[in-house]
């Protein structure tokens, strides 16, 4: 990984992790924009960002658009944590590519997740011509997190879709301090299987999110951390 110089957009858990974690790595944080910095994403330009290779923004869902767009007028690749805003994703998507600018999306930056969409479209292809199998999707965070259900739910639902042909319902929890736990179920009426990811640390999406990072800076378009992983866009 190279040493980059990166500008981390929200100052909650994930910004301040992130912000740490890249100091840690011998990269230069160049700023740490919060909301009070950034009203509106009124606080994303050129001069603000002080010369960053790439930003990371994890915000709010409300906020996240405004934030996506000011970077991308401002010349700096972005990878977004934020979730809750993928309604205007084909939207965003146009303008940066009219922009010949560059946006990483994710709803989860951990490796394991990835893993876990892979087996979910699997597993939901395996069953899906199975009389009287079924599936179901539980996912429980901590209590402050605003979008039910979460971003690598929605996912996960339209991963197993792919392979079970039809929609999968979801459940959230919203308890205490769960940093996430996802759970894919298989039933049927003699069996179950349950496929869990279970998050230890938001270390884990952090070191994820600066990897991405690291791999966007030089890239045009719009990726997923399925990208990333499969190295699209690789010279």
């Amino acid at each position: 990984m190279n040493a980059r110089q990166i500008a981390v957009i929200g100052d909650g858990k994930m910004g301040k992790t992130i912000a740490d974690m890249a100091k840690a790595r011998g990269w230069t944080v160049t700023a740490v924009l919060g909301e009070k910095q950034n009203a509106g994403g009124r606080g994303i330009t050129r001069e603000s960002l002080k010369g960053a290779d790439v930003a990371i923004e994890f915000t709010e869902p409300e906020s996240a658009e405004g934030n996506i767009r000011a970077c991308v007028d401002a010349g700096c690749p972005v990878v977004v944590g934020t979730t809750g805003w993928y309604d205007t994703l084909d939207a965003i998507t146009r303008e940066v590519k009219k922009a010949n600018g560059a946006v990483l999306w994710s709803a989860n930056f951990s490796i394991g997740i990835q893993i876990f969409l892979d087996l979910a479209r699997r597993a939901g292809a395996l069953v899906a011509d199975i009389e009287g199998w079924d599936a179901h999707i539980v996912e429980t965070h901590h209590v402050a997190k605003k979008d039910a259900p979460s971003g690598t739910a929605i996912v996960l639902e339209q991963a197993a879709r792919e392979g079970l042909g039809r929609k999968v319902p979801i459940t959230s929890i919203r308890t205490g301090a769960v940093p996430g736990t996802h759970k894919l179920i298989l039933d049927s009426q003699a069996e179950q299987l349950s496929i869990t990811h279970d998050v230890r640390d938001r270390a884990v999406f952090a070191a994820g999110a600066l990897a991405a990072a690291d791999w966007l800076v030089g890239k045009h378009g719009v990726f997923t951390m399925r990208d990333f992983l499969s190295g699209v866009g690789d010279s």
